[in-house]
């Protein structure tokens, strides 16, 4: 039996939560901060420190050869003393000796430079493995923090089906989280990368022109301009994940096309993928292509990252009062009877058609591919999302 709690002093329990959760969060956000900035400048120092090396090596071999020059003239002198003065044999004895001294200093850097250099590396991989243990620490505390924010807030209205609906909001939030994850490191390993590369060039262009003349600044420029035509495409792609563009101006079934042949492409052609459009192609409600965009999606997202599968059908038919979806792989299959632990995409997909007031069918067995069948009716309805 649950009990009834104090209200006021629950809330009080999750404020304080709250606040220790969160500033434990930015603690962490600061040392992340802090080893990104100690990591970008060593890594400064990195480059420095091998060109260093390679130009020491280069005047450690000029220094080598002259000294042994200088040693093979002392030794001449040495046994044809009497045709030499004093004079000579001085000269010939202090320039092999400070040569000799100035291969040995140079090696003395050289070993020096060296050792810093693995110093650096090594530093270089326990700051990336830092900086990866607090990118995964905030990303489960912003789980947490969410959790903490949202769900227990209500605690206090005890259902019947707690238990399941706070299982069911976790994996919501840990969806979201992982979205945002993936969003930001494709932001920050797409555009955000091109864009500091772009600042790095053009830094770089004026020194060109200064040092190697305009045909070779005109050759940076040119490249600049393909990274930044690159990095405008990355947008665009981050964008249409978000939502294709191309649903609200052409509709479901065009959007549906570019998007099916975008992925197969991408692919390499390893993957085939057909589909099948029958009866009337007409515009639906938005918020209906929406979602019924977002279940294609995801159905063919599964069908690749999960059942393997190498060919892919899909059957769209629209009729008067009704949009019926058929999706068909030949990938590994999974017991489509048993629960399965973490097919929250499946519970996803059910819960969207819930909201459409639709239904859907998954019929799958090991090895022997999977067949999802969507329908859904036409109609206006304001809770689709």
């Amino acid at each position: 039996m649950l009990k009834k709690v104090d209200n006021k002093a629950l809330d009080s329990i999750l404020e304080t939560m709250v606040d220790t959760v969160g500033q434990s969060k930015n603690e962490i956000f600061h040392i992340g901060e802090q080893c990104r900035q100690d990591f970008s400048a060593m890594s400064a120092e990195l480059i420095e420190i091998k060109a260093r090396v390679v130009r020491i090596i280069d005047e450690g071999d000029t220094l080598e050869k002259n000294a042994r020059f200088a040693r093979k003239r002392l030794s001449e002198v040495s046994r044809h003393f009497h045709q030499f003065n004093e004079e000579q044999v001085r000269e010939a004895y202090e320039k092999a000796h400070a040569l000799q001294v100035d291969l040995q200093i140079n090696r003395q850097l050289e070993k020096q430079l060296r050792n810093r250099r693995d110093d650096l590396e090594r530093r270089l991989f326990g700051l990336q493995e830092t900086i990866d243990r607090a990118e995964q620490l905030s990303s489960q505390i912003s789980v947490v923090l969410n959790y903490l924010t949202s769900d227990l807030r209500q605690v206090g209205e005890v259902l019947a089906d707690a238990k399941r609906k706070q299982e069911f909001g976790l994996k919501i939030i840990e969806a979201q989280e992982e979205e945002r994850k993936k969003l930001s490191r494709e932001i920050h390993d797409g555009p955000a990368q091109m864009m500091a590369n772009v600042m790095m060039r053009s830094d770089l262009i004026d020194r060109v022109f200064r040092e190697r003349g305009v045909d070779q600044g005109l050759q940076e420029i040119k490249d600049l301009k393909r990274m930044v035509r690159n990095a405008l495409y990355e947008v665009r792609r981050i964008i249409y994940d978000l939502r294709p563009m191309a649903l609200d101006d052409l509709g479901l079934i065009p959007t549906l096309r570019k998007y099916l042949q975008t992925i197969e492409e991408y692919n390499n052609k390893d993957v085939r993928i057909a589909f099948t459009s029958l009866g009337e192609e007409k515009r639906l409600p938005a918020k209906m292509e929406v979602a019924l965009f977002r279940l294609v999606q995801e159905s063919v997202q599964n069908a690749l990252k999960h059942a393997q599968a190498k060919n892919i059908q899909i059957k769209m038919e629209t009729i008067k009062d009704q949009v019926t979806v058929v999706v068909k792989d030949d990938g590994i299959g999974f017991d489509s009877s048993a629960k399965k632990e973490g097919s929250f995409g499946l519970m996803g997909m059910g819960e969207r058609v819930d909201l459409l007031e639709g239904s859907i069918s998954i019929d799958s067995s090991p090895g022997a591919g999977t067949v999802i069948v969507i329908q859904v009716p036409i109609k206006v309805t304001s809770s689709l999302s």
